[in-house]
């Protein structure tokens, strides 16, 4: 398969799911908004994967290649493609839906439990899940769900963590993709939000528990290989 990824930061990389397309042997293209920003054509990649980031979705005047971007996305699930998002990625995606997309009551940084829905039960992706899962969580905005997507998992501080729209779009407000090392260069960035708040872990708390690297990886490559099924339907 051809498979393109939206980079928005550096600090914000893919991390497994490097090494499942690795591999798998897909082919791999990339958008670095943070560096050229060049935009593939819709016929050049079967999966569109859109990473996380710092921003908004409604900061377009401060970041203008936003609103293309959207289009883009828009355009790749009108055109059928498997497309995956993840924090930032996922409310992307509930934007183009149609969905708002707005800062939560509270941010989430560090690895917190999520719980899956009744749906999920009945979710090809989700089904074979753990019903209350701890994930690597780093957002402050949240989006309502978009019509017509399946509610699929919620946290405590946060209600929409996860949904999928038709058969091809899946939204994750966490970060299972996280390694090792992309953990260290996202606590380096962004160091200056690590305060003491509700839902917040120190850098020290979050290093502490990279144990629980290993099973969200795990829980990265179970989604990936079911999505890769049903891009063969």
């Amino acid at each position: 398969m051809r498979i393109h990824i939206l980079q928005h930061e550096s600090f914000e990389s893919p991390g497994f799911i490097l090494d499942w397309i690795g591999e798998k042997g897909h082919q791999l293209t990339f958008t670095k908004f943070y560096e050229d920003g060049m935009l593939p054509l819709l016929e050049d990649f079967d999966w569109l994967i859109i990473m996380g980031g710092p921003m908004g979705v409604y900061e377009e005047d401060k970041f203008p290649w936003l609103k293309l971007e959207k289009e883009f996305i828009k355009r790749s699930i009108e055109d059928r493609k498997i497309v995956l998002g993840i924090c930032l990625g996922s409310q992307l995606i509930a934007a183009v839906l149609g969905a708002k997309v707005y800062p939560n009551k509270f941010k989430e940084i560090g690895w917190m439990g999520v719980s899956l829905t009744e749906n999920s039960r009945q979710n090809f992706l989700f089904s074979s899940l753990p019903v209350r899962m701890k994930v690597f969580q780093w957002h402050g905005d949240t989006f309502d769900l978009p019509a017509g997507a399946v509610y699929l998992a919620e946290s405590e501080a946060c209600k929409n963590q996860a949904f999928m729209y038709k058969e091809n779009v899946l939204a994750l407000q966490f970060h299972c993709e996280v390694t090792e090392n992309s953990l260290v260069e996202m606590l380096e960035a962004g160091k200056n939000e690590l305060k003491k708040e509700l839902y917040f872990q120190t850098a020290e708390e979050i290093l502490s528990r990279k144990d629980l690297i290993s099973s969200n990886n795990k829980m990265m490559r179970m989604l990936l290989d079911k999505l890769e099924i049903l891009s063969k339907i």
